[in-house]
């Protein structure tokens, strides 16, 4: 995490607080955060149905892969593996072009999982009718989290809340509006890197019995917001940024007494 709260409290002396924009903040995140579960929810019937009736084709949208908008423009095009084994790949992949979808690799990974299922298990057809209208639910969630996301960024315009956080490696706009929340607007409240990790609950935590050292371990309190704000910035730049990448695998080389 070294990455995530190495520079914070120097970057954002300036930042100061300002309780209108927080409490609009605070509301827009609550309202994210609402939506962000309502897309989980809709998310896991889509799998379920594709599990109860196509396993291997729903193995083929594990992690990030469901929720693309190409995986989700052709489900709701087809309903599901079935409608798209009427259509052939060929059709498929022609009306994926047409559209603008840049999903020939996913496309060739549903086939190959089609064809590894020789049955049809009852209730396919049923699912492929409620597919399309789940896909559409998560569609619309998604647009409405992107305006979301708008609007955040039209009320930190310009501010320094948001310019000098977004301006750093692996945060964005909603990552920025997370940290700031999480810090309560004003970094003056953190004495240093190290006082804000310990807050977060990104610091590790000493295990020690009487006067004996039992190693270190992570800490499983702090503030949640922040604590996930820091992480998903700090896995970013250390995968994206390369002064970020230089510095984790340096510390990494350490070990981890040096690299908390």
């Amino acid at each position: 995490m070294g990455i995530a709260v190495a520079y914070l409290p120097e970057t954002l002396r300036d930042a100061g607080s300002d309780d209108e924009t927080l409490a609009a903040l605070r509301m827009l995140a609550g309202h994210d955060e609402d939506l962000a579960h309502e897309s989980t929810r809709h998310v896991n019937r889509l799998r379920s149905l594709l599990l109860q009736t196509h396993p291997a084709f729903e193995r083929v949208l594990k992690g990030e892969r469901a929720t693309r908008d190409a995986t989700l423009a052709l489900l709701e095009r087809y309903g599901g593996p079935a409608g798209m084994e009427r259509a052939g790949i060929e059709d498929v992949k022609d009306w994926a072009g047409s559209n603008g979808l840049r999903a020939g690799r996913i496309i060739d990974d549903m086939f190959k999982a089609i064809g590894e299922q020789t049955v049809t298990v009852p209730g396919t057809g049923m699912a492929e009718t409620i597919i399309p209208s789940i896909v559409r639910d998560i569609k619309a969630i998604k647009d409405r989290r992107r305006e979301v996301g708008r609007q955040v960024g039209k009320l930190l315009e310009d501010h320094p809340l948001l310019t000098v956080p977004a301006s750093m490696p692996g945060i964005g706009v909603r990552t920025a509006s997370s940290i700031l929340l999480g810090i309560g607007g004003d970094i003056a409240n953190f004495k240093s890197a190290a006082h804000l990790a310990a807050y977060a609950g990104i610091a590790p935590v000493t295990g020690q019995s009487g006067t004996s050292i039992k190693g270190e371990r992570p800490a499983r309190g702090g503030n949640k917001r922040l604590k996930n704000a820091l992480w998903q910035s700090s896995f970013v730049a250390s995968t994206k940024h390369p002064p970020s990448i230089a510095y984790y695998k340096r510390k990494r080389e350490q070990g981890p007494a040096l690299a908390a």
